[in-house]
């Protein structure tokens, strides 16, 4: 098995930051990544209506269900070694490029044309787009989502990762705003990180004080 199994959701930025980390850890450390499905429309469905903070996050949580639809056809006809690139053709064609003045960026996201564009830019048949807008796929995005917060508990969000799996410590996070400059700061985090999952009694440290998240279309969308 991979070294590390990563749940993402291309919706998720903060999953996307994890993720550019973690490539790089991974290359540094020679370590292997299995990237897999948690899809934040699913994890979040009983939720939405309790909670008005929730509300809004319904639309771009059923884009992210529509591009794991066509990631997990793009996995049952390619394996799973397609998912490394395709991930990283989703996060580069979400979050780095600026907006354009009074867009919305969503409006482009998950629809026909940008999943065509996705495919095409991590070489995969562009006809994979139309498994988007069929549910079928929703079981096996239900079945990746429910293992991965069978392992972290369920008050969770993305991106979860599990180290040596499928037994190994899970965790939700790290939650970056940004990838640490330099190599040795990935590894020490890393590290950190391990360590700190290897203790099956530590649960949580957070803080809400950060910087905002390092990404062009975010920081874009601030000016």
């Amino acid at each position: 098995m991979a070294d590390i199994e990563f749940f993402w959701d291309p919706i998720c930025p903060f999953a996307w930051q994890t993720s550019r980390w973690i490539r790089r850890v991974a290359g540094l450390r020679g370590l292997t990544i299995d990237w897999r499905f948690i899809n934040l429309s699913i994890l979040n469905e009983e939720r939405y209506d309790d909670t008005g903070s929730l509300e809004g996050k319904r639309a771009p949580h059923e884009r992210g269900r529509r591009m794991l639809r066509v990631a997990a056809s793009v996995r049952a006809a390619e394996g799973d070694a397609a998912m490394g690139p395709l991930y990283e053709a989703f996060g580069e064609t979400l979050w780095s490029h600026e907006a354009d003045s009074g867009a919305d960026f969503l409006d482009h996201v998950a629809t026909a044309g940008h999943l065509a564009e996705v495919l095409t830019r991590a070489g995969f048949d562009a006809g994979h787009a139309e498994a988007a807008d069929d549910p079928s796929f929703d079981d096996v995005l239900r079945a990746e989502t429910e293992e991965a917060v069978g392992r972290t508990g369920r008050d969770v969000g993305t991106p979860i990762i599990t180290f040596g799996p499928p037994d190994g410590p899970s965790i939700f996070g790290p939650v970056i705003s940004a990838v640490p400059d330099t190599d040795e700061e990935c590894l020490e985090l890393y590290d950190a990180t391990l360590t700190l999952c290897r203790f099956s009694t530590f649960s949580e440290l957070k803080r809400s004080n950060r910087p905002p998240l390092d990404l062009p279309l975010l920081a874009s969308r601030a000016d």
